[in-house]
């Protein structure tokens, strides 16, 4: 059992994270991939349809992150906090070489025969970073992007409800329903882990991050140092409706399918009128309607949490959130 205690300062600090990170989610994808049974048979389609479309080339993924699951997949991995498998990809490979070698201290701890091209990836060789980097790009395009955008609209959903759960039940009702293996005793949580131990946040605080492809939930320290917040991965996917909203089939491949199917048509055309910020106005003459038109679809975007509007001069002025973004770029 893992003991989390929190201070005051932390209590303050405790947050929601907008989105799943891609790359963490293609690596822990990998280790469910590997196995059967590991989260129920809600995975076993998803399971079966990825490896009959995997190569041979796959095989030195499942040497980066086994089988055996989380505990043994590099952490420097699963840190990143971007909207795109490109910049997480960016993100990590620019992490500083101490964080690396601690990351490689940590690993060959769990994995005393990690094999040599793992060692080399974290002593920053170019050659093996390549060869990774073409590989889980290879395997993302095949095991998760197919599912990202209807995966981002249950992580919204989520995150929204959790929102709404804190401001009517406050903190004990948001930390105490995470998961039924989670329990929470102010001020500490408590959650399953293979050793008995306490861990004491001094007003760092901590991220709730909402993860699909780990059915488990899973507390990690970041490895850039104590000062940053501990993350706590807990499984987005808790019933077999929320499975069947990701595992939905995509949009057809016209540009924007998929946006068009979440959206409808024209708010995702003021969506991606968004993506520059500009005013009403501007945005109905970017999406052929009326100010009126373009005002009432920026609203509904603002309350989904895909707009913020902010007061500029005489006008407004409309800008996408991080959650608007990456769902225009959840294409990689």
């Amino acid at each position: 059992m893992l003991r989390i205690h929190f201070t005051h300062d932390d209590l303050t600090r405790v947050r929601i994270a907008r989105a799943p990170d891609p790359l963490a989610e293609t690596v822990l994808s990998l280790s469910l991939v590997q196995t059967r049974g590991v989260g129920g048979v809600a995975l076993d389609g998803w399971r079966s349809r990825t490896r009959r479309l995997l190569g041979p080339d796959s095989r030195l993924l499942f040497e980066l992150a086994t089988a055996a699951g989380a505990a043994e997949a590099p952490e420097a991995f699963l840190h990143a906090d971007a909207t795109t498998l490109a910049d997480s990809l960016d993100h990590t490979w620019s992490l500083p070489g101490r964080l690396w070698a601690a990351d490689l201290r940590i690993l060959e701890r769990v994995r005393p025969r990690v094999p040599r091209w793992v060692r080399e990836v974290h002593r920053g060789d170019r050659e093996w970073r390549a060869v990774v980097g073409r590989g889980l790009r290879k395997y993302h395009s095949v095991a998760i992007a197919p599912y990202w955008s209807q995966l981002l609209a249950a992580a919204h959903t989520e995150r929204t409800a959790r929102a709404l759960l804190a401001a009517d039940s406050g903190l004990d009702g948001l930390l105490g329903s995470l998961h039924p293996d989670i329990r929470w005793r102010s001020p500490v949580l408590e959650l399953p882990c293979p050793v008995d131990a306490d861990l004491r946040l001094r007003g760092t605080g901590i991220v709730l991050a909402p993860t699909f492809f780990w059915p488990e939930p899973m507390a990690m320290t970041d490895n850039r140092g104590p000062e940053h917040p501990l993350v706590l991965h807990y499984p987005l996917a808790r019933d077999l409706a929320t499975y069947r909203s990701v595992w939905a089939p995509a949009a057809a491949e016209e540009p924007g399918g998929a946006l068009v199917a979440l959206l409808g048509a024209t708010r995702a055309r003021t969506l991606r009128a968004a993506a520059d910020p500009a005013g009403t106005a501007e945005l109905a003459r970017r999406t052929g309607t009326s100010p009126a038109t373009a005002s009432h679809h920026a609203t509904v975007l603002r309350a989904a949490g895909l707009l913020t509007t902010e007061r500029a001069g005489p006008g407004v002025r409309h800008t996408l959130t991080p959650l608007g973004e990456a769902l225009l770029r959840s294409r990689p």
